[in-house]
Parts: C-alpha cells; sequence; structure tokens
C-alpha cells in the first residue's frame, strides 16, 4: 500500500504519518469535500451535519480521513477542459459558474447588463492559464479566487468601471493553481475579484464564545 489519503486526495508519502496533527486549512478541507458530497447526494442532512460536528474537533488527518474516505472527490483526470466556451446574454438573468465546473482554457464573455459570477472554489482545474475575453457592458463582474490563484486585470480596459481586487490569503508554499488574465472592454459596472466567504468551520471556530 502506498499510504493514507488526506482529506484532499493525496497520499501520504513514506515516511509520513496519518497521525500528524490536522491544521486549520486540512478541517477546511475536509468541510469543503463533505459540502461538495451533499451537494452531489452522497450525503443526507443528518450524516453532513454529523460528520461536520467531528470534522470541526478532529485532531489527527487520519481522523479527516476516515470521514472522507468513502467520498470520491471531483478529479482533473474526470474531466476534459473545453478549448473555448462562450457566454453570450442580453439583459437577462444572472449568470454563475459555481461548484465542480471545469474550466475552459479560454473563455469569451458578451454579456449586457447581467451580473457574471465565476467561482473557482470547487472548480476542476486541468491547465495553468485561462484567458477571459471581456465585452461587458453594466453590471457586476465577480470571480471567486483560491488559495494559489493569480488573476491579471492589466488588459482589461475600463470605461465608466472599476475594479476591485482582495487577494485570497496564501501560504508561501501554496502551489499556483490557475493564473487567469483578463482582456477586452468593460464599460460601467465594477469588476470584483474576492476569496469565497468563510467556510461554516471558520464561522464557528472565529465566532466569540459565550461566557460560561
Amino acid at each position: 500500500m502506498s499510504g493514507e489519503v488526506a482529506p484532499t486526495g493525496e497520499r501520504f508519502g513514506r515516511g509520513s504519518s496519518p497521525e500528524v496533527r490536522a491544521s486549520h486549512a486540512d478541517r477546511d478541507r475536509a468541510v469543503d469535500v463533505l459540502r461538495i458530497a451533499a451537494g452531489d447526494g452522497l450525503l443526507t442532512a443528518d450524516e453532513l451535519d454529523e460528520r461536520l460536528e467531528v470534522t470541526l474537533s478532529a485532531r489527527t488527518l487520519s481522523e479527516l480521513h476516515a470521514l472522507t474516505a468513502d467520498l470520491r472527490p471531483a478529479s482533473a483526470a474526470d474531466a476534459e477542459a473545453k478549448d473555448v466556451v462562450r457566454i453570450e446574454r442580453v439583459h437577462s438573468g444572472p449568470v454563475k459558474r459555481a461548484g465542480r465546473w471545469v474550466v475552459p482554457r479560454r473563455l469569451e464573455l458578451a454579456v449586457t447588463y447581467c451580473d457574471v459570477t465565476l467561482d473557482f472554489t470547487d472548480a476542476v482545474i486541468t491547465h495553468d492559464t485561462l484567458r477571459i475575453d471581456v465585452t461587458m457592458t453594466g453590471k457586476t463582474l465577480t470571480l471567486v479566487t483560491r488559495p494559489g490563484m493569480v488573476v491579471d486585470t492589466d488588459g482589461l480596459q475600463l470605461v465608466h468601471s472599476r475594479v476591485k481586487h482582495r487577494g485570497t490569503p496564501t501560504h508561501p508554499d501554496t502551489p499556483r493553481a490557475l493564473r487567469v488574465e483578463l482582456a477586452g472592454h468593460k464599460a460601467h459596472g465594477r469588476v470584483v475579484v474576492r476569496p469565497p466567504r468563510r467556510t461554516l468551520g471558520q464561522w464557528l471556530r472565529r465566532r466569540p464564545v459565550s461566557p460560561s
């Protein structure tokens, strides 16, 4: 056997111990795996609640592994990225890509007065660069990033529009996940680049402790 499997799907190498202490980041990744599994129908609401409770108090990686071992995580090998995906909308409802969507190599946005959200938190990424060609008027283009992502907006021409860029907290040793290059024309409205909202685990850990 090659070893235990971490909540991220990676195997522990030789010489590493599955009894090593779990970090906050390890627990957050396990929470993400459980949340996605519940969304895919692999866990009931009660099962999700039970596992989340145990996850937040888990002390070792082996405890986290026991909670996610029967859940098959999304794998980049299972998906094939398209070379080009084009999204066209005019005065319609919001456009959103979230969950396990497969990131193409190039994305063309031809959108007029429609909000667009591209959430990369759980996206399946099979390559290192995504170019987004923007032709967008009005409303907001939102990119939800994850650790290891870099978003370059230098190629984007802004007309009565602005960019609000809030980077995702990333450990120095985190490998590059994806470079997103924005180019084209954005008139009126905003471009927002931000990290995801706090996970349940993060929220519970940072919640003030009630006096006893």
